[in-house]
Formats: structure tokens, C-alpha cells, sequence
């Protein structure tokens, strides 16, 4: 298996994850913008090419490596929502973070306070689900952290009187994969 992406992005660093947590055999290959655009047909990362399989979504890959491993991914359909949610929201974050840095202006657009109000309603509702204390799948909880710790990292919003988001945060701290994938300025 070959993974293309750049470690800073949340959606590789969740497959990276999964990949050390399976012990899959696979090779990272750093690649940037220019270079997925070329290669994978969304013109994003992460891709995994597996033999003939070429997979351009990072849920379609983490489907993938689960299923190498034995592993269930997703099984429940509020597993799959939250898991979904998680994705909106962070799509909605990234995307906003990419226009900033392109230099777009903000001021006044509707679409953009839209995808902002989606993000800040959106948190509240995950700290609401307490996805920590409950027991959702595995991959909804490293999804939800990895977004998190991104937009941190990022400077994207704050998880201040978020507790239960909070609380996600902490418990991967000291957690090999995550240490072992942390963002780099």
C-alpha cells in the first residue's frame, strides 16, 4: 500500500493513524498540491493506491484498512452520522482556512458567515454527544480529534466551554499515533 498526502492535513493524519494501529505495511509519500492534483482524481489527499485499487477519500481508505485488518468501521447509523457531521464541519474549517490564506475578504458574504455559524453550532453539538463517554466507533472518536487538534493548531476557533471536547483532546495526548503524527509548523 502507498499513501500520498502531507502529515498536517486531519484526514491523513487519520489514516496514518489507522495504519499504525492495523500495522498494515504501507509507504508514505509526501506530496503537496501541484502533485495530488495531478495524480488523484478529486485533486486532494489523502489517496492510497493498493496494487490496481486507487482510493481518493480518506473514508473510502479507512473503509479499506479496517477491512484488511478484520476490522469493523462505522457500523451503526449514529456512528456514521456523527462520523459525517465531523467531515462537514471540517471541510467547512479547512475550506474557510484556505481562502484566508489566498487572501479572500470575508466582510458581508453570506456563504462564508453560513459555514462559520455550521462550525460553531456544530462543536456544540459534538460536545452535546459526549462521543468520549459514549460509545461510538473508534474512528468517529480519532476522526473528531484529529479535526480538533488541527483547528487548534491552526487557529481556527477555541474549545473553550466545550468540556467534553475538551476532555477528547486530552486523552490523546499522550497516545504514540497521535504524538508520532503531530501537526509541524
Amino acid at each position: 500500500m502507498e499513501l500520498f498526502g502531507y502529515i498536517n492535513s486531519p484526514f491523513v493524519r487519520h489514516v496514518c493513524i489507522a495504519l499504525a494501529e492495523t500495522q498494515l505495511p504501507y509507504t508514505f509519500n509526501t506530496v503537496d498540491g501541484d502533485i495530488s492534483a495531478k495524480l488523484s482524481p478529486t485533486k486532494k489527499v489523502p489517496f492510497l493506491q493498493d496494487g490496481k485499487l486507487l482510493l481518493s477519500d480518506s473514508t473510502s481508505i479507512l473503509r479499506h484498512i479496517r477491512e484488511q485488518a478484520g476490522q469493523p468501521f462505522l457500523a451503526t447509523v449514529q456512528d456514521l452520522d456523527a462520523y459525517c457531521l465531523i467531515n462537514t464541519l471540517m471541510d467547512s474549517t479547512i475550506n474557510l482556512f484556505l481562502l484566508e490564506r489566498s487572501g479572500v475578504s470575508f466582510d458581508g458574504v453570506t456563504y462564508i458567515e453560513r459555514q462559520q455559524k455550521r462550525i460553531l453550532e456544530g462543536l456544540e453539538h459534538l460536545n452535546q454527544l459526549n462521543i468520549c463517554a459514549n460509545t461510538y466507533d473508534h474512528d468517529v472518536v480519532v476522526r473528531l480529534q484529529c479535526f480538533l487538534i488541527w483547528a487548534l493548531f491552526r487557529n481556527r476557533f477555541t474549545v473553550d466551554g466545550h468540556t467534553n471536547l475538551q476532555t477528547l483532546i486530552k486523552n490523546c495526548e499522550h497516545e504514540a499515533t497521535f504524538i508520532a503524527t503531530r501537526p509541524q509548523a
